[in-house]
């Protein structure tokens, strides 16, 4: 047997998995994910942990299994949602959405000396806005040090984080991002457009993106789309369809990440035995960009090779 060089998706084969959330530090990519239990609880997602997982090669993973659990979160009963994880000044920030008990979603944060938890709870919610919008946060640090945490389903919205990670700037407040068409497309969920839920704000080359989970005209299954801006708070510009519907499951969630030379957007599928609605397995593509920072449509594949 020779040395593996090519590893399949899905990238996790022998638990659930969705909502990836890729994080590179040092040589390591680090992916935080969900975990769907494999015994429902009322015919719904059940999803009580978040897990982490990390390669040095794409190929090699290793299972760091739960590193923050509802059990964590004294003030949260159910729906350990889409997560994502940031660093900074040596500390590890996961953004984690959360049912409140007797109230509605919100964003809870872990928090951790190492990528690899265990990750402590803030001790209450970051953004509690009383009702279901507060899902699927998506954190950067720009390059001027301000770092923005975006969310929301079926609105985007945005706050300021401080310094801190903890907090955010209650004088400009939660704001409201305009659901237009121009910004992204008209579509068949909530607010008109087609933006569904599941942000993934990065910047490259001076070019802001948000990528998220998607509804087409008539669509009942998310795809995955994208849009740009010149500013990290907008306005957004619609840049077209990042992935197709096809997937055997009616969400998908984006992750983007460079890493080691190579560009890669991890989302989930149902293609793991027994896979379904509620059963998701996490995988991942390389995919190039444009010289002008457009992106095609990036198809769903068996795996990736082996990086250096």
């Amino acid at each position: 047997m020779g040395e593996k060089s090519f590893h399949e998706n899905p990238i996790i084969k022998d638990i659930y998995t969705a909502d990836p959330a890729p994080m590179v530090y040092g040589d390591t990519l680090y992916l935080y994910t969900t975990h769907d239990e494999d015994e429902l609880e009322n015919d719904f997602y059940t999803m009580k942990d978040w897990r982490c997982f990390s390669t040095k090669d794409m190929v090699n993973w290793t299972d760091h299994g739960a590193i923050f659990s509802l059990d964590d979160i004294e003030w949260a009963d159910t729906r350990a949602w889409a997560p994502q994880a940031v660093e900074r000044n040596g500390k590890f920030y996961l953004y984690c959405p959360v049912h409140k008990k007797d109230g509605g979603m919100a964003i809870a944060v872990g928090i951790s000396d190492s990528p690899i938890g265990p990750f402590k709870d803030l001790g209450y919610p970051l953004v509690d806005e009383g009702d279901w919008n507060d899902i699927d946060p998506t954190v950067f640090i720009d390059d001027d040090g301000q770092a923005y945490l975006y969310f929301g389903n079926p609105e985007l919205r945005y706050v300021l984080l401080n310094e801190d990670m903890i907090s955010y700037n209650k004088e400009i407040g939660i704001v409201k991002v305009p659901m237009t068409e121009e910004a992204f497309a008209k579509g068949s969920h909530d607010t008109g457009t087609s933006y569904g839920e599941g942000p993934w704000f990065y910047k490259r080359n001076g070019l802001y993106y948000m990528v998220y989970a998607a509804f087409g005209v008539g669509r009942q299954n998310e795809h995955l789309a994208y849009s740009t801006s010149k500013n990290p708070t907008g306005p957004w510009t619609y840049g077209g369809v990042l992935m197709t519907e096809e997937g055997g499951v009616f969400t998908n969630h984006p992750g983007i990440a460079d890493f080691k030379g190579h560009s890669y957007l991890f989302y989930h599928t149902g293609e793991l035995p027994g896979g379904s609605l509620f059963h998701r397995s996490v995988c991942v593509a390389e995919f190039s960009y444009n010289e002008d920072g457009t992106i095609d449509v990036i198809d769903k594949c068996n795996g990736v090779e082996k990086i250096d």
